[in-house]
């Protein structure tokens, strides 16, 4: 695995991992019982190299970047929460300026595409394991859900992390991704870019990984969910992608 990626924003330093690109059977298998419509068809995607967050953005680092906490259960090491994905768009947006200066030429920070963040969550290239969720069959290993959560989120990174060094990506808090919803992957791009629709985006926007008041069924890999851009709760935050703008890869990254 190659080396992560840490950037440093107003004092506060936060780790990306690396994702080789590579090809994966996006969503669950006709067979699934726990699969739900809109995990269907099963599909395949390529999707690009990327480095993504080790863990969701944190308190810290959204106050080191916004200045503020939104969120409901408050500490520095837990997932911020309470973030409409308009805010997730505003924090993205001020980051990529605050770090313009630091960054490699070409990349940026963004929302990971759902594909993108599917493929990141079943461990990349080494996805053949074929966990239920991210890293594991055994959610309790790797996860914080209705089960062992005390009803509230939990400081990230306590869990076994995935195959590709990412942790909390099932359960703890939803993950806003780029997306606008759509019911069932009929149509959906093969190229891991996200799925957005045109010349008006949707009402809707993706959210992936389950939560921390969720059963273990929605805390799949698979499994998928949806909010309003608007919507501003306890069990909704990010996890930040850092990708290629533009064509060429610049040394210092891996």
């Amino acid at each position: 695995m190659s080396n992560p990626y840490l950037e440093t924003v107003n004092g506060h330093t936060f780790r990306m991992i690396f994702v080789e690109g590579g090809a994966f059977d996006m969503g669950s298998a006709d067979d699934d019982p726990e699969a739900s419509y809109s995990e269907k068809p099963r599909h395949r995607v390529k999707v690009s190299e990327l480095f993504i967050g080790e863990f969701p953005v944190t308190q810290a680092l959204w106050k080191a970047v916004m200045g503020d906490n939104p969120s409901r259960f408050e500490g520095d090491d837990r997932p911020v929460e309470m973030v409409l994905w308009d805010d997730s768009q505003d924090f993205i947006r001020r980051l990529n300026e605050a770090t313009q200066a630091t960054r490699s030429l070409g990349y940026h920070y963004r929302l990971p595409s759902e594909a993108e963040w599917e493929y990141a969550a079943r461990g990349g290239k080494y996805h053949a394991d074929g966990y239920k969720y991210a890293g594991s069959d055994r959610l309790k290993d790797v996860g914080w859900f209705d089960g062992n959560s005390d009803r509230e989120t939990q400081p990230v990174g306590q869990k076994d992390a995935n195959q590709l060094g990412l942790y909390d990506m099932s359960g703890n808090v939803w993950e806003w991704c780029e997306d606008d919803w759509h019911d069932n992957y009929k149509g959906a791009p093969t190229d891991g870019s996200a799925w957005i629709d045109t010349p008006e985006r949707g009402t809707l926007r993706v959210a992936r990984g389950g939560g921390w008041f969720l059963t273990a069924r929605a805390c799949r890999v698979a499994y998928r969910s949806h909010d309003g851009p608007d919507s501003r709760v306890s069990f909704l935050g990010f996890r930040l992608a850092l990708a290629l703008q533009l064509t060429g890869k610049p040394d210092g990254f891996h």
